[in-house]
């Protein structure tokens, strides 16, 4: 069973934090819809306080992730709690209770047994990868007998983050002028969503399989009655990943399967088809503070034929099967303190491609800057090439205290 534990004493508490202005700007200056500031994608100041605490026998703690957040293009202010959990740990067992951020699978920006909610916003304006994740409120259980370890998340419903006219220029095939509404699943038992992952190591190989019972985390759209509701409709998967030493690099293989349960037959144009998904990727240090990755992807879709017959005029035709490569070049310099990155999706089926290249500078252990760009293009037809209007330069300033 799980050791109980004494209260964390004030000697066991430690704190840090840090301050964050961060802007985004469009390069080319587009008609912004009336009451939108979306020439400025993303203008923001933020202050961050992590607080821990652990108990002297070290099988007790909790951490809280707090944000104060001054956000111009919206002109908002708001308090949120990133992260707050409490753990629990034994030899054998750990859980972790509360807000937090939880990540699985081995791809380089790519998502496939990772259901956790997400921001592309904070993506697509250039902020640290760390913004990418957000935080779900869950009870997470993990047994570590030998030869594998398991691990279980009981959690509640939490959109992705998805872009808005509010910031940027989005192609919509909804009819305008209607009302809109959203109806996300509730609390109670029936809507929660349930994770598993078995997981070991094997001969300096890696490997996990995993299943969860969840929910589109990006919303289906329909007209009903006269206005366009939103809904997240459920969405069962399962897949394995495998990942290790090849090639004097690392070699990654993923895969799964998303299976729709509420359109089986594929009939319903709002709801994602079911589908497969696979990646395989290499990453590898080509000399000295230089690493390289690749990685090629793929999404099969079922019921293809049923999809196109069903699909509302006025909507772009996705291919039963998309194809994407990626590319990550890491360059460290000046001792380390420079650090040049860029990662590229290439879309090889719908023609498209979105490039991230930045430039960050380390002045000391606790200040860095980093500019950077968000640059779309290609078939505007394309999951990438349809944001092509929203193409940008950033600038990310970070003082920890």
């Amino acid at each position: 069973m799980l050791a109980s534990a004494p209260p964390v004493t004030p000697e066991g508490l430690s704190w840090n934090g840090f301050v964050q202005s961060h802007v985004a700007v469009r390069t080319a200056d587009v008609n912004c819809p009336p009451g939108t500031e979306c020439n400025v994608p993303a203008a923001d100041l933020r202050g961050d306080l992590d607080v821990e605490g652990k108990n002297a026998a070290g099988n007790a703690r909790f951490l809280g992730r707090f944000e104060l957040l001054r956000d111009f293009v919206l002109d908002e202010t708001q308090l949120s709690t990133r992260e707050f959990y409490g753990d629990l740990r034994s030899e054998k067992l750990a859980a972790r209770l509360g807000r937090q951020v939880i990540t699985w699978g081995v791809g380089d920006l790519l998502f496939i047994n990772d259901t956790f909610p997400k921001d592309p916003v904070a993506l697509f304006t250039g902020q640290p990868l760390e913004y990418i994740k957000l935080g779900s409120d869950a009870l997470k259980l993990n047994a570590y007998p030998a030869p594998v370890n398991l691990e279980l998340v009981i959690a509640e419903f939490r959109p992705d983050n998805m872009p808005t006219s509010r910031r940027f220029v989005l192609a919509d095939p909804l009819p305008a002028g209607l009302p809109r509404r959203t109806e996300e699943p509730g609390n109670s038992r029936q809507d929660l969503e349930i994770s598993g992952r078995v997981f070991g190591y094997h001969d300096n190989w890696d490997l996990a399989g995993y299943a969860s019972r969840t929910h589109y985390h990006t919303p289906a759209r329909r007209v009903t009655g006269g206005e366009i509701v939103s809904t997240f409709p459920r969405l069962n998967t399962v897949g394995a990943s495998l990942t290790g030493p090849a090639l004097n690099g690392v070699l990654s293989l993923e895969a799964g399967y998303y299976d729709s349960p509420q359109d089986p037959d594929g009939r319903d144009p709002s709801i994602e088809n079911s589908q497969s998904r696979g990646l395989i990727g290499y990453s590898r240090q080509v000399w000295d503070d230089t690493t390289l990755g690749v990685q090629l992807y793929g999404e099969w879709m079922r019921n293809y034929s049923a999809y196109r017959e069903t699909l509302p005029a006025g909507f772009p035709i996705k291919d039963r099967v998309r194809e994407v490569a990626t590319f990550r070049f890491t360059q460290l310099f000046a001792h380390q303190t420079v650090t040049f990155n860029v990662f590229a999706f290439v879309g090889l089926s719908e023609k498209d491609h979105y490039i991230i290249p930045s430039l960050r500078y380390a002045f000391s252990d606790n200040l860095w800057a980093e500019i950077g760009a968000n640059v779309f293009g290609g078939n505007r037809n394309g999951t990438y090439g349809s944001m092509q209007d929203n193409n940008n330069v950033y600038l990310t300033v970070r003082f920890a205290l």
